[in-house]
């Protein structure tokens, strides 16, 4: 399996590669040169694996060249060993034709765990193989930091920094990563927003010198290990539904884009994925391109699904690259003019291409405490901020015959204060979390300059 970039200039890469590159040396994302395929009888048999075996399955094309579909058992079967449902991504039924899939059944209670334990495993079997060592520097807008924390806290070979917006996530998501103390784990709290601490990764990235210095590495959903591991969840609640037999739908609650592109990914590789169906918050940039064709950036928004908080959403160069029939040089050109006016735009042509299997809304903070509140007294069940953004959206476009399955992004113990304020009960921490507020922190403030960055990193490598 060979990776090439979204903008074209970059070299290919195999799979180990891209792995530990993540981003292309021309500011690009890389794809799969070719979508895998599985047939109607190949799905079909896929509805007798547990999650462990399908995930091994699914990712084996992916990793062709460099791990096997062994070598992926091996680590799939330690890694989904500790979460916390027999399931792995157990499903739920809200009404008729309607569920919700929990994906905060892993060690950090968000869906990012799906990926980020599994891309751990990958970095610690690739860097002992080649006895190499890498620098990891993420952003996270509240779930990615701390399950790439877990992922990597105990692998020998990396040293891992994670920049998170002060001020901008909730407690328990500050808490569960600044509560790591490991020898390898650096967290930076910056004066600024996601999108800061997510610019200021990206040029470190496009620093030549420094990346090479200090073998820079990424687990942001532009690597795309992240995207291979999350197909799989798609793949596993549409066969528990009736798939390959009957087509399903997927409302995601998205702000980088990342987790509802593994589902266009999983549409190309055979599943029958009707729509896929986009929520956001009041940080509305992708809805708005979709009912308009025009991606256009404005000021973050502080909300209570502080996950979507987001205004440029790294992984849509993906889709970009996708519905522009594969035209490198034309996203490279649009990505340019984002980067210079906050601003592009696409032909009719070209966003019917999306919009023929992609629907978007996005909803207010005050939508989103009545919702939880309204499914709290209809179903005794309690949603976090970001999954009732999907199960609104969900609602807004299911169709009477096509399952529909909303992704539940993180537990609502994440989120105390606005399940409080909607529903007058604080949800509770599971066992393995109960200590959370009570451990020691240990974080860095700086200021929105990337100097200052950089100034810590090199003196934390340089110990």
């Amino acid at each position: 399996m060979k990776y090439i970039s979204t903008r074209g200039i970059a070299p290919s890469l195999n799979f180990e590669e891209v792995l530990l590159t993540g981003l292309a040396s021309d500011g690009g994302l890389y794809v799969p040169e070719k979508y895998p395929f599985f047939s109607y009888e190949q799905i079909k048999n896929f509805q007798r694996l547990s999650y462990v075996e399908l995930a091994s399955k699914i990712m084996a094309p992916f990793t062709e060249g460099s791990l096997t579909e062994q070598d992926l058992l091996k680590i799939t079967s330690d890694v989904y060993s500790k979460f916390n449902h027999s399931a792995i991504a157990p499903l739920k039924q809200i009404q008729q034709n309607l569920w919700i899939m929990e994906l905060f059944q892993g060690p950090t209670l968000a869906f990012k765990d799906y990926a980020l334990q599994v891309v751990g495993k990958l970095f610690d079997f690739i860097l002992k193989k080649n006895n190499k060592k890498i620098t990891i520097v993420g952003a996270t807008s509240g779930d990615t930091g701390s399950a790439a924390i877990e992922g990597c806290k105990r692998c020998s070979n990396v040293d891992i920094f994670i920049l998170h917006p002060y001020g901008r996530v909730s407690d328990v998501q500050r808490r569960q990563m600044t509560t790591v103390i490991s020898k390898n784990v650096y967290n930076i709290a910056l004066k600024g927003t996601f999108d800061d601490c997510q610019s200021f990764v990206k040029n470190l990235f496009a620093n030549k010198n420094f990346k090479e210095k200090y073998n820079l590495a990424a687990v942001n959903s532009i690597n795309w290990a992240r995207i291979m591991a999350q197909v799989v969840y798609y793949f596993y609640a549409a066969l528990n539904l009736g798939a390959p037999d009957r087509e399903v739908s997927f409302a995601v609650p998205t702000g980088n884009f990342g987790n509802i592109f593994a589902g266009y990914v999983a549409k190309r590789m055979g599943l029958p994925i009707k729509n896929l169906i986009l929520g956001s918050n009041s940080n509305d940039i992708l809805p708005r391109f979709i009912h308009s064709g025009i991606m256009e950036k404005k000021d973050v928004k502080p909300s209570i699904s502080p996950s979507m908080d987001i205004q440029i959403s790294s992984n849509f160069e993906r889709i970009l690259f996708e519905i522009c029939d594969r035209n490198s040089q034309k996203v490279a050109q649009l990505m340019e003019g984002f980067k210079s006016n906050g601003k592009y735009s696409v032909s009719m042509d070209v966003l019917q291409t999306l919009t023929s299997f992609m629907k978007a809304d996005a909803f207010n903070d005050q939508q989103i405490l009545c919702e939880i509140s309204r499914i709290y007294k209809t179903c005794q069940y309690i949603l976090d901020p970001h999954s009732a953004i999907g199960l609104m959206v969900a609602e807004k476009y299911r169709e009477k015959d096509v399952p529909m399955i909303v992704l539940a992004t993180a537990h609502p113990a994440k989120f105390p204060k606005p399940i409080n304020e909607a529903i007058g009960v604080c949800p509770e921490l599971p066992f393995s979390l109960k200590n959370l507020m009570n451990k020691e922190e240990n974080y860095i403030v700086l200021e929105n300059k990337i100097q200052d960055v950089i100034d810590f990193i090199e003196k934390c490598e340089g110990k």
